[in-house]
């Protein structure tokens, strides 16, 4: 795999073998399924930070992306026709910019940046919609400015850490709209988003055999996650779901930092 910090390609894996990997990716992308079917895509970002406590975050996200595709094309077809398009194209065309600048700098970020890219904006979140979130609701929604500034930041987001789902969130959630209406802008968002970003991937390297013959034995897991999920919209609550999630996402937050700052090779390694 062409990584982000220049590494070489290991010498022709057709896939991963470490069962640790499987032990970890299996619930995390349940959680990402479950998410993407029926609780908005902010809890997607969980995925990668699990993953990348085996992998690394690159290799993480290479993973994720055609599974991420396969999982979009089941939301589609439950909530499409529910997303509001005043609300995409303000969205949407600010997301392209985004991820065009992503794919311009991933070269330049090494994998202990984006461990904590990742961290920080797993932590950010979590804070944000626990001490913050009150504060947000009692003000007028954000603008159409706001939904663009915000589109562009998940654009970027998703395409260096799949971690488009916090900052669209930021803007969505005080528009407090319907849940399956807020459900559906974030499926058709992010549909368009993983299928845009398979062009700068390839380009970029990362589709190699052992990320693709990965992806494709964790494949099954994108129907029966997002089904689960749209079983759990339409009939469950999802408080103790939060509760749980979030608590991982605190936690595996938290590693990527340490890594990320104080592992050989780390930002605050050498000082």
């Amino acid at each position: 795999m062409c990584c982000a910090s220049g590494c070489s390609a290991p010498a022709n894996p057709v896939l991963i073998t470490d069962p640790l990997f499987y032990l970890v990716a299996v619930p995390a992308l349940l959680i990402l399924g479950l998410s993407k079917g029926g609780f908005g895509s902010g809890l997607g970002l969980l995925a990668v930070p699990l993953m990348a406590l085996v992998v690394t975050p690159v290799q993480a996200a290479a993973i994720m992306l055609p599974i991420l595709c396969a999982m979009d094309l089941v939301g589609l077809r439950a909530f499409w026709r529910r997303a509001p398009v005043t609300v995409l194209v303000l969205v949407v065309p600010a997301a392209l910019l985004g991820i065009t600048l992503g794919a311009l700098t991933f070269r330049d970020l090494s994998v202990r940046t984006l461990e904590v890219l990742l961290g920080v904006i797993a932590l950010g979140f979590t804070a944000w919609r626990f001490v913050l979130a009150q504060r947000v609701a009692q003000r007028p929604p954000p603008g159409r400015w706001a939904g663009r500034f915000w589109g562009f930041v998940s654009g970027y987001t998703s395409f260096v850490a799949h971690a488009g789902g916090p900052p669209l969130s930021i803007y969505l959630l005080p528009q407090r709209l319907d849940k399956t209406v807020f459900q559906a802008i974030n499926v058709v968002f992010f549909a368009v988003v993983n299928y845009v970003k398979l062009v700068p991937y390839w380009w970029l390297g990362q589709f190699d055999g052992s990320n693709l013959g990965t992806s494709l034995v964790l494949l099954p897991l994108a129907p029966l996650g997002v089904w689960l999920g749209i079983w759990c919209h339409h009939r469950l609550s999802d408080q103790w779901f939060y509760r749980i999630c979030y608590a991982a996402l605190v936690l595996a937050g938290v590693k990527l930092v340490s890594d990320g700052l104080l592992k050989p090779g780390g930002l605050l390694a050498a000082v």
